[in-house]
């Protein structure tokens, strides 16, 4: 039966009930979608079509339940719902509805047992919002966690396959409602199989995987980042208001148990721009020149997510810490798809979540991982 609400349910708040359940109501999404825009470093899909689709399942099926992780019991089961492709066309193609319930189905049905939560495979762009619509529409309870704390372009980067949990079975549903179901070994086969399956596809579908118990949860997640991704948002909206959007930010991200540590890189201007579609990724990277000519220039290369920001030649920060290219007066967070010339920005670094600078994270999203020459080496280790 579908719900409408009513202004009174449309107010900003984020209500903590006794049980530790948390709404997330429809006017949150907007800051709760610039924070995931934030966090997703250029990648993820466009928030601006996620935080439609949600508002969308919101008003008809009633606002889902966000739950501690830490409330689930250990036999719990547990799977990600997300969307798949390359951004530039995750944005002309965005999820009818009957696609995220087919694939939760396919995936239940393959498992021979429900689903009893759902969670965010990443925190990045559409994939923080697709989860939302995903447990509006199934009646399901949402966690409060993800995958990895930001957003990275292969199903193998994420905290669950770095601990060891398996990511097969895994449903791929197109517009169409076609439906595949991977069965492999690890994480990167799979990978390689549902790339090869969502181009075949139109590089534009919705997955269920990483079927996993509650007990896995706890232990192969970040923890309570819709609520920070929640709280970063407000702190830009708060900051316009002071004006200082950008450094309200860069505050806020430096004060967070999960990432603390930021600082902006670079002031200046778009200058250049190449970008496209290899491979099912959207692959490129932008120039950007200082506004007084002084500066020099930086260059952050991208695949789906910014990889990499160099400073006259010099690096500045690299993945798995976060770069987000932002609106140099406003702080909105600009996707790779939305780059354009003569854009003002500022580039702003932000240090990854612990858990993705273990040596066994390292081992999927190591800069080599993605083709980078460059060790590691974490910004708060970088000169300014």
């Amino acid at each position: 039966m579908s719900l409408t609400p009513n202004l009174t349910e449309l107010k900003s708040v984020l209500d903590v009930s006794g049980s530790g359940e948390l709404t997330l109501s429809e006017d949150d999404l907007h800051d709760f979608a610039r924070g995931a825009a934030f966090l997703g470093t250029g990648g993820g899909g466009d928030p601006y079509i996620g935080r439609l689709m949600a508002q969308n399942a919101i008003r008809e099926f009633g606002h889902p339940k966000i739950i501690d992780v830490n409330s689930l019991d250990d036999d719990a089961t547990v799977a990600f719902v997300a969307m798949l492709g390359a951004p530039t066309v995750l944005n002309e193609k965005a999820a009818s509805g009957a696609d995220i319930d087919l694939a939760v189905m396919r995936l239940s049905e393959r498992l021979g047992r429900p689903i009893d939560a759902l969670m965010p495979a990443e925190i990045g762009g559409v994939n923080s919002t697709v989860p939302i619509v995903a447990a509006a529409r199934l009646g399901l309870p949402l966690l409060n966690a993800d995958g990895m704390g930001r957003a990275f372009p292969e199903i193998q980067m994420v905290v669950m396959n770095f601990e060891g949990v398996r990511a097969t079975p895994f449903v791929i549903v197109d517009e169409h409602l076609n439906s595949v179901i991977i069965e492999t070994g690890t994480a990167k086969r799979a990978e390689d199989f549902v790339r090869s399956v969502a181009i075949n596809m139109g590089l534009s579908c919705i997955v269920a995987g990483y079927p996993m118990t509650g007990a896995e949860v706890k232990r192969a997640t970040v923890h309570n980042t819709l609520t920070e991704a929640l709280e970063i948002g407000r702190a830009i909206v708060a900051g316009r208001r002071a004006g200082d959007a950008v450094g309200g930010l860069v505050r806020r991200l430096s004060e967070s148990s999960i990432y603390g540590h930021a600082r902006i890189l670079f002031d200046g201007k778009i200058v250049d721009l190449r970008r496209e579609t290899t491979a099912g990724f959207s692959i490129g990277h932008c120039k950007i020149e200082s506004l007084n000519g002084t500066s020099g220039a930086m260059d952050v290369q991208f695949q789906n997510e910014n990889l990499v920001a160099l400073e006259n030649g010099i690096l500045r920060a690299v993945v798995p810490d976060l770069i987000t290219i932002v609106d140099r007066e406003t702080a909105e967070p600009i996707p790779t798809e939305a780059l354009r010339y003569g854009q003002r920005v500022k580039v702003i670094a932000a240090a990854a979540p612990k858990l993705l600078k273990t040596p066994q994270a390292l081992e999927f999203i190591h800069p080599r991982c993605f083709g980078l020459d460059f060790d590691f080496t974490p910004i708060e280790e970088l000169t300014t």
